[in-house]
Order: structure tokens, then C-alpha cells, then sequence
């Protein structure tokens, strides 16, 4: 027997008997686990903004078994902010979210996560206008630190908002005209 069909003969035995690639391992499953914000809906005033930050949780991402930590808790909920002036327009350009503790102190984020802030605008470069009356409602996702998940450890979320007001006018302009025959 010639050594290119010895070697034909042990590729065919080899696959015949099971020599495949072995399933990877499965990955571990990877479960949200929610915690409660009570309240989790409430409607506070800050000038001429109101704001309602509503469905509020901290959600993070947790391996089932190992209990190992995939994605790091985040803040979610809706913030509608409403225009309360009866005569000024609002360009709401931003803002951050801080967690406050029991001693009135903000609670730090973690090294190697980033600050939580809020955009406002609906795409790049433009700027939020909300004229007297109106509201402007977005989902919120923000960074949430993990010393505050600990009992009893936060007091509250503020939620700086960064905003310019300007005078709403609404102006009368008559022309006189006549109509000729």
C-alpha cells in the first residue's frame, strides 16, 4: 500500500470513529436583575421646568449560577419635562444625573465608568425648543454606582437640567390695503 492511500485511509478511519470538532461549551445565561425605586413615578418643579420622571428601576445584568456581574446597574425611566412660563421659550441643552446619599453627598461613579448625563436634543446639533405649554417626553438610561444599590444608601436622583429661557412674544402686524375696481 502506497503511503497517499495509508494516509486516506487513516483521514477516513479518523472521521468514521468521531474525530469532529466538540460542541463549544454553553455560555452561561446571562438575567436582568431589577431593582424597585420607590416612588418610582414623581413630578417635581424647578423654575419655569417641570419634570416627571416615571417606570424609574435599576437594572443590571447578571450570569445565572455564577452570579458574576455582566453589565453594571443602570438607572431607566421616562423624564417628560413640561414648560410651566405662560411668556418664555425654553432651549433645553442638557443635563447630568447625581446620586445622592444620606449625608447629602454625591455617591461616585466607579473608575472605569462614565458619568451620567442627559441629551435632550433629537439629533446632532440641534437644540430641544419647548414653547409655553408643551412637554418633551425621552427614555432615560443612566449609569448607576454600586455603593447606592447598599440599603438605606441613597436618599435621592437629582437631575440637573441645563436650559436657556427667552421671552415668548406673539406680535401683531396690520398692513392697511384697499382693493381696487
Amino acid at each position: 500500500m502506497s503511503m497517499r492511500a495509508m494516509m486516506g485511509a487513516t483521514l477516513a478511519a479518523a472521521v468514521v470513529s468521531g474525530c469532529s470538532p466538540q460542541p463549544a461549551p454553553k455560555a452561561a445565561e446571562v438575567k436582568d436583575k431589577i431593582y424597585a425605586v420607590t416612588p418610582n413615578a414623581i413630578t417635581v418643579k424647578a423654575g419655569i421646568l417641570r419634570g416627571a420622571m416615571t417606570e424609574m428601576q435599576i437594572v443590571e445584568r447578571v450570569e445565572d449560577g455564577s452570579g458574576r456581574v455582566a453589565t453594571p446597574a443602570r438607572l431607566t425611566g421616562k423624564l417628560v419635562l413640561t414648560n410651566v412660563s405662560a411668556d418664555q421659550t425654553v432651549r433645553v441643552l442638557g443635563g447630568k444625573v447625581i446620586y445622592i446619599d444620606a449625608q447629602g453627598k454625591p455617591i461616585p461613579l466607579e473608575d472605569n465608568r462614565t458619568a451620567p448625563t442627559l441629551r435632550v436634543s433629537s439629533s446632532y446639533g440641534s437644540q430641544e425648543r419647548l414653547d409655553p405649554g408643551q412637554d418633551s417626553a425621552q427614555p432615560v438610561e443612566a449609569e448607576f454606582p454600586v455603593d447606592a444599590l447598599k440599603a438605606k444608601r441613597l436618599k435621592e436622583i437629582r437631575l440637573e437640567v441645563q436650559y436657556i429661557p427667552s421671552f415668548y412674544r406673539q406680535e401683531t402686524m396690520n398692513f392697511g390695503v384697499s382693493v381696487a375696481q
